[in-house]
């Protein structure tokens, strides 16, 4: 765990998560309070295309940097995976949520006057465990695509990882933004609650969302795809990371883009051969 906090590719990918991040809630946010005279089922195809196009092109700008989660409940799944270090969720989880907060307020500050929402994840016509459901389900679906989309051990799949990702992305918008306004990310839930302090049934954007990518994981790695049931490999990597499982680990505060790939693209291969 010491030697990854030590590389400089560990920190790039932090900046990546936490720039990547803020630029996803700031252009999510804007697309959904920018235009206050649309029709609703315009808004909601606008807004649906605004996060999954983001996602699309954020992946694949950042992805060999980080692997692009740009998510907590992305990075959650990964580490159940057992393809991230728990030092390098926690730090991915708390750049996520700093850039969620920054990307709130950077639109707080420039939204037109006459807008006084943040686009908060609202309950519609709806419970709360209902909520909580619909949240699960859309995030699952979200997960296992992205996990199936970025499997190395895939020689089949065409065309391109982000695109796909960022589809999924737009079908669980279209889906889910009628009942919850599709949160399905809890940094993107947490920005905007956090910089208008409205905390209302919040629980239910992180735990459904949570709950939804450990079950994706699960039903992935352990039961669609197996990866293997490799303990020592495993716990290595939860503790110290993919490169403890390197024949050659990179040199310290060296390294650049190869240090911070997570688990796409050549680290994944380490993790699977294991």
């Amino acid at each position: 765990m010491v030697r990854e906090l030590k590389t400089l590719g560990f920190w790039q990918a932090v900046l990546a998560e936490f720039l990547g991040t803020t630029m996803l809630v700031f252009l999510g946010i804007s697309a959904a309070i920018g235009n206050g005279n649309s029709s609703y089922p315009d808004q909601e195809v606008k807004v649906a295309l605004a996060f999954g196009l983001a996602f699309a092109t954020l992946v694949q700008s950042l992805g060999h940097i980080s692997g692009a989660h740009l998510n907590p409940a992305v990075t959650l799944a990964v580490l159940v995976s057992c393809q991230i270090s728990v030092c390098r969720a926690l730090w991915y989880v708390s750049a996520q949520m700093l850039g969620a907060v920054l990307g709130s307020a950077i639109v707080l500050g420039v939204r037109p006057e006459a807008v006084e929402s943040l686009d908060l994840n609202k309950l519609t016509g709806v419970s709360p465990g209902q909520a909580f459901g619909m949240e699960l389900l859309l995030t699952l679906q979200l997960v296992l695509c992205f996990l199936a989309t970025t499997d190395k051990r895939r020689s089949d799949v065409a065309g391109s990882a982000p695109f796909g990702i960022g589809l999924s992305v737009t079908l669980a918008h279209l889906a889910g933004i009628s009942y919850t306004g599709c949160g399905i990310n809890p940094a993107r839930s947490f920005g905007p609650a956090l910089v208008s302090m409205d905390f209302e049934n919040h629980w239910v954007f992180w735990a459904g969302p949570v709950t939804g990518g450990i079950m994706a994981t699960v039903l992935y790695d352990f039961l669609l795809s197996p990866r293997g049931l490799d303990l020592t490999g495993r716990l290595k990597t939860l503790c110290h990371g993919v490169e403890a499982l390197a024949v050659e680990t990179e040199p310290l505060v060296e390294g650049g883009a190869a240090a911070g790939e997570c688990f796409y693209p050549k680290q994944l291969t380490i993790v699977i051969n294991c």
